[in-house]
């Protein structure tokens, strides 16, 4: 056995994908934080990418990027949305990752010319990495995505078998969610693809201690019961996951059904009485809230609303500590270049303007800016959103009519965006990048510094001279038009070594523009001040009006 110190909880999910296995790993993680354990998450991707960062939103959804610039699944964002923690590279691996791994180490002779097969040596990597994620943890969370009997799963579940063995049963607890489909017609619950499910996850040589149900209704303590039976776990290891009014809700569900009480059995853990006051008070605020304010949110994945998960969630957290509900309104870009920006945003209290990569909808998004500069409407335009705010005032202020970014037009005689050559990474590390370097590695990625103006909106909501906010794009603003725009009205009030960071319009109510992704350090219990600033200020705007 071991000596190792943290206790594992893997979560794997069968029958079919985007079952919640993200939202069942943070909740079973908030509940065991707020008991006092030191919990730690991980999200093992099957994929052969070496991480998500070139793959489409429309194929993947978000990509969630930690302090340290990983570039990651989007379940990272829940993880830190749940436990208010921040996490690193080490919280996220690839198949893509570890076979890159292993086949770097066999070309440098690591593995003293042995014949490298999946067992040992993709395993032992992926094992390796686990532990590595879990050192100062109580308990590590271990997701893995995909479903079980997928080929490319095959190996972490390998791992995870082992796992067990070298560990000792009482370290190691298996978490299986899977799908009880409701047939209307029949007007029945299915427990059929439940039992093939686990069956074929002990084919595999893991046997579940835990089995969470997605269901559409409730589900009966005979229902419970038989599929208990059936798939050989405790009566009180079955837990049902109805869909919830709010993801904030699941953990509070699954504290009512005692989830606790199998896991401390299992693991051997003493304090299992969670203090989740703070938090239910949050989600009644999301549940039950005094009031409503209306947001437009301008982009163009609105096919895949999962490619903005963090900037919606974000507008929750504000929404539940300002105990207001943000009813998004969703407004095709492409939309307003053909029918104009009045008809999608006259009744809006506040308008967005998110990140985004490509030309397409980019014409229908600066519509929609010079609507809010115009118009006095409270706006935030994130990453994208603030390059294009400097675009909109060059071209309608400024009278630069060409102005535009180099990512949209390499031959602009006004290039308000432009790509630098060199910039130093979140590492301290000078990169180098150009208009032909390769998408993958060649973004400003993670937490950087920025210096915020006395006065500005941008200071007002942080409340500090210093913030850090994480950072996803390849373009900077061009400081070489700096005293032109604040000859003119658009202030610089955000800045990280020379670098613009944020932008405000003077004489309007409220109007920010925002290099970095406030987003992605947003919690349920610490919203982020500059989404929260924007909310307050679309609230007070329909008050006024």
């Amino acid at each position: 056995m071991s000596d190792n110190k943290t206790k594992y909880i893997f979560v794997t999910g069968g029958v079919l994908s985007s079952l919640g296995k993200g939202i069942t790993a943070a909740s079973i993680g908030t509940l065991l934080k707020h008991t006092g354990q030191r919990v730690g998450v991980l999200k093992l991707d099957p994929y052969i990418n070496v991480d998500p960062g070139t793959m489409s939103p429309l194929e993947h959804g978000e990509v969630f990027v930690t302090n340290d610039g990983a570039e990651t699944d989007l379940d990272l964002g829940h993880y830190e949305r749940f436990l208010d923690t921040s996490l690193t590279q080490s919280n996220n691996f690839t198949t893509g990752l570890v076979y890159k791994t292993v086949i770097e180490n066999e070309r440098k002779g690591k593995y003293l010319g042995k014949t490298i097969q999946v067992v040992p040596h993709i395993v032992n990597e992926i094992k390796e990495r686990i532990i590595k994620a879990g050192e100062n943890k109580d308990i590590l969370i271990v997701e893995l995505g995909g479903t079980t009997g997928d080929i490319e799963g095959l190996p972490f579940l390998e791992t995870i078998r082992q796992m067990k063995h070298e560990f000792g049963k009482t370290e190691v607890m298996n978490i299986h969610v899977t799908l009880l489909p409701y047939i209307k017609a029949a007007g029945e619950l299915k427990t059929k693809p439940t039992q093939h499910s686990v069956q074929e996850l002990r084919r595999i040589g893991i046997a579940p201690h835990m089995l969470v149900l997605r269901a559409e209704v409730p589900v009966s303590t005979d229902i419970k019961r038989k599929i208990a039976y059936n798939c050989d776990v405790e009566d009180d290891s079955v837990i049902v996951a109805e869909d919830a009014s709010t993801i904030y809700q699941v953990p509070l569900n699954f504290l009512r059904q005692d989830i606790l009480t199998p896991i401390c059995n299992q693991l051997k853990l003493n304090n299992c009485i969670p203090k989740m006051d703070d938090w239910t008070e949050l989600v009644n605020k999301i549940i039950m809230p005094k009031g409503e304010v209306k947001i437009a949110f301008v982009g163009k994945y609105l096919d895949l609303k999962e490619s903005y998960k963090s900037l919606t969630e974000a507008l929750i957290h504000a929404g539940a500590h300002l105990d207001n509900k943000v009813n998004i309104k969703w407004v095709d870009s492409e939309k307003i270049e053909d029918e104009g920006a009045s008809k999608f945003l006259n009744e809006c209290d506040g308008i967005l303007v998110p990140g985004g990569f490509g030309e397409r909808g980019i014409e229908g998004k600066i519509k929609a800016i010079q609507y809010a500069r115009e118009n006095k409407v409270p706006f935030l335009g994130i990453c994208l959103g603030m390059q294009l705010a400097m675009v909109e005032y060059a071209r309608h202020v400024l009278g630069l009519e060409d102005a535009n970014s180099v990512e949209f037009d390499e031959n602009t005689k006004n290039p308000i965006i432009y790509l630098i050559d060199e910039f130093m990474d979140a590492s301290g590390t000078k990169q180098i990048r150009t208009s032909t370097s390769a998408m993958g590695g060649t973004l400003r990625l993670g937490e950087y510094e920025c210096e915020t103006k006395e006065g500005s909106n941008l200071r007002e909501a942080y409340d500090s001279n210093i913030i850090y906010e994480r950072h996803r794009h390849r373009f900077e603003a061009n400081p070489k038009y700096r005293e032109a725009f604040e000859a003119k009205g658009l202030t610089i009030t955000g800045e990280s070594h020379g670098l613009i960071e944020a932008v405000e319009v003077e004489n309007h109510p409220w109007f920010l523009g925002v290099q970095f992704h406030p987003e992605f350090t947003s919690r349920l219990q610490t919203a982020n001040p500059s989404i929260k600033a924007f909310v307050e200020a679309s609230l007070k705007h329909k008050l006024d009006n």
